[in-house]
């Protein structure tokens, strides 16, 4: 006896592409205009609200294909991740080089600040550190290419979109790349708990300033710790010793930003352990 014909329609071919996902990371991706875009798809029976309606007006400005789809279908093209209704199909992330950040600290008047991650491995740690990046005005990120996350779609949606509207690089060997920011003028101090590290009061970290971050669980590579000017960590009070990267970036990154408002910290410079003048 035959079977009949199932009445279900087979689940459209998942789309080739950048498949970015959640409101805001879709949002900014489009207000960045940094990528080639192809189509939005939008859950039937999404509700419109203010991030909805940013969406469908840049996409009109963009002139892109918006398509109703059940939400069912971006569910499994998505692998059940948390995509409020909506996915952009769009081309690769356009990386950059080096000399893009330090144009960019130029064009706006600013010493150079970026950010330099060792191995940060954690896609939801790289999305934090991503939007504290943004929010607290650093130029570019440099990322390595082994042993770390990279941009993907769920960095996207971790960083709220912010990694969009950044300048992010990725190197095979970070330390060949701190040696030619330091050729380029950049100081580096690099994130690490240990006893010899200076406080965050103990240096000036209001010029030209790279910070380095390190992985989870392992902080610097000991080659990244050698080449880096100075070594600072957190203050701590609590019986807790240590915060997960993203935290402890974003308070770096913070403290960062407020020194470089302020130009000096009250003549507490330290002199760094390379000699460098």
């Amino acid at each position: 006896m035959k079977r009949k014909p199932s009445k279900r329609s087979p689940s459209p071919k998942r789309p080739r592409g950048d498949l970015i996902y959640g409101r805001n990371g879709v949002r900014e991706a489009l207000r960045a205009g940094r990528r080639h875009f192809h189509e939005l798809y939008l859950a039937q029976g999404v509700k419109p609200n203010p991030v909805i309606r940013d969406i469908q007006d840049l996409a009109r400005q963009r002139k892109l294909p918006v398509h109703p789809i059940d939400r069912r279908v971006l569910d499994s093209w998505l692998e059940g991740a948390n995509h409020q209704g909506v996915m952009l199909r769009a081309g690769a992330y356009p990386y950059a080089e080096r000399e893009a950040m330090l144009r960019r600290a130029e064009a706006r008047r600013e010493p150079p600040f970026l950010l330099l991650l060792d191995r940060v491995q954690d896609p939801q740690n790289l999305g934090s550190l991503f939007r504290a990046a943004e929010a607290f005005g650093v130029h570019g990120v440099i990322l390595t290419k082994h042993r770390a996350a990279h941009i993907t779609p769920a960095v996207v949606n971790a960083s709220a979109g912010a990694v969009e509207h950044l300048r992010v690089g990725m190197v095979a060997n970070l330390v060949q790349e701190m040696n030619a920011l330091k050729d380029a003028g950049v100081w580096i101090a690099g994130l690490e708990a240990r006893e010899d590290a200076l406080g965050l009061d103990e240096v000036d970290l209001s010029g030209p300033l790279a910070v380095v971050v390190g992985s989870e669980g392992f902080g610097l590579s000991r080659l990244v710790a050698e080449t880096c000017d100075w070594l600072v960590q957190l203050p701590m009070r609590g019986r807790i010793h240590s915060l997960n990267a993203a935290v402890a970036g974003a308070i770096f990154l913070f403290w960062a930003m407020q020194a470089r408002r302020t130009e000096t910290l009250d003549g507490r410079a330290a002199t760094p352990p390379s000699g460098r003048t």
